[in-house]
């Protein structure tokens, strides 16, 4: 039996398991049904909304509950952030008009990025160093079967019920969800006298995040803008992000400095050569080989399905491969897929081989991924641990999204070519990033 299924863990397991599987299916399923929502409420005019409002309000949500997790402990901020989370599901779900939809939308969004800091808080009080990589393999592996299925479950629900079910369907599965942790959340909060009140700081950083999440919102929806406004749109808003991520991540970010700070921003660069990437491939397969969409979506579960197995086949290797040999590989993997679907526009390859390669660039997430999560908790204090987690959550989003708004910019100047060439350049640079990463924190994870 797995380590982390057994006595103690095994109802925190499943029911932490389950949280990251609800939230990855709602992630997925929305993009299905949104056609039919916009139809319903009249509401086409608000389409992006409904997508950018979730993902800004997400680093909102991972700013203010990590900030209370590391001044309380985790229990009542994860308890909070689950039940802004069923608002959410309940207020799009029962939405009557495009606005209140997009509210529902926004306060999923909050809840979800203040659940994902939460429960990485929750595992380092909860789990053993050595049981770490072994769950955070799990969690990735959650987010296959979604992948697989969401769209497809969710197209049913809706021709077969309503797409209000989408929603108010997964109610009463995140309550089971969150009544299996329930057990492992007592006694987990700081007591009364220990508990550190807000700070200035906190504030700033909440704000800062504001920032970031307004930022987000501009460069995800400049899709239709104009190419000149969106010239001078797309470095303002990189601008504002540079700043305000300044105080959101930990010193030395920015000068890549190894170990922490070099790991959230490999984050950051591998996030937006995945995403980047993964936005144009469908399109490509459709456009270019006219493939069915269903068909070239299957190319996109095969990278989710790599994602999970190498997630497993780490987390069943534990420390028999070097931490900083994982995180090489991790990223050289996801370069060469990124490389191979520039290839496959260059020189006209066989869709397959963009399969292939997606496979490949999945793999080395799943290699890199759960390898970034161990060595933020393994290099925090546990002061810290909620606002480190939470630079790698943000470093994820924000590096995605700016990714998408630079290579939807220059695929108006060259379609295909010219994202999948940018992908590749921001893998070689994950590459040198890794490298930074890696290198000194080998004798210290090691031990």
């Amino acid at each position: 039996m797995i380590a982390i299924l057994r006595r103690p863990y095994t109802l925190t397991t499943i029911g932490a398991w389950s949280s990251v599987f609800l939230a990855a299916f709602e992630s997925l399923a929305v993009t299905t049904i949104m056609p039919a929502v916009t139809a319903d409420l009249d509401g086409r005019g608000l389409y992006a909304l409904a997508f950018s409002s979730t993902l800004a309000a997400g680093v909102v949500g991972m700013v203010a509950i990590g900030s209370w997790a590391d001044r309380r402990g985790p229990a009542v901020p994860l308890l909070v952030a689950t039940a802004l989370f069923v608002a959410g599901l309940l207020v799009a779900g029962t939405a009557a008009t495009m606005p209140a939809f997009a509210a529902g939308r926004f306060l999923q969004g909050l809840g979800a990025g203040g659940e994902t800091v939460a429960l990485y808080v929750l595992v380092a009080q909860v789990y053993p160093p050595a049981l770490h990589i072994k769950l955070f393999g799990a969690f990735a592996s959650a987010w296959v079967v979604p992948s697989m299925i969401g769209p497809f479950a969710a197209g049913l629900v809706t021709d077969a019920l309503s797409w209000h079910w989408v929603f108010l369907g997964v109610v009463l599965l995140v309550a089971a969800a969150t009544a299996l942790i329930l057990p492992a959340l007592r006694g987990r909060d700081r007591p009364p006298a220990d508990r550190l009140p807000a700070s200035p700081e906190d504030v700033r950083r909440i704000a800062r995040a504001a920032v970031v999440a307004a930022s987000v919102v501009a460069l995800s929806s400049l899709d239709g803008i104009d190419r000149e406004v969106a010239l001078l749109v797309v470095p303002a808003a990189l601008a504002l992000i540079a700043l305000a991520m300044r105080r959101l991540v930990p010193a030395g970010t920015y000068r890549l400095r190894p170990g922490l700070p070099a790991a959230v921003a490999l984050c950051a660069t591998a996030g937006g050569v995945f995403f980047g990437t993964e936005v144009y491939l469908p399109l490509l397969l459709h456009d270019r080989y006219g493939l069915p969409t269903w068909l070239s979506g299957i190319t996109l579960t095969a990278g989710a399905v790599a994602w999970a197995l190498a997630s497993a086949v780490k987390a069943r290797l534990g420390e028999r491969t070097a931490p900083a040999t994982a995180i090489r590989v991790g990223a050289l993997l996801l370069t060469a897929g990124a490389s191979v679907e520039l290839a496959t526009v260059i020189v006209g390859l066989h869709p397959a081989v963009a399969a292939l390669g997606w496979f490949t660039a999945g793999a080395g997430m799943g290699t890199l991924y759960p390898r970034i999560s161990e060595l933020v908790l393994a290099r925090s204090a546990p002061a810290e641990a909620g606002f480190n987690t939470a630079a790698k959550s943000i470093a994820d989003a924000v590096g995605a999204s700016a990714s998408l708004a630079v290579a939807g910019l220059l695929f108006a100047v060259a379609p295909f070519a010219g994202p999948f060439t940018f992908a590749v350049a921001l893998g070689a640079v994950t590459v040198l990033v890794a490298v930074r990463v890696s290198k000194p924190l080998l004798p210290v994870i090691a031990n």
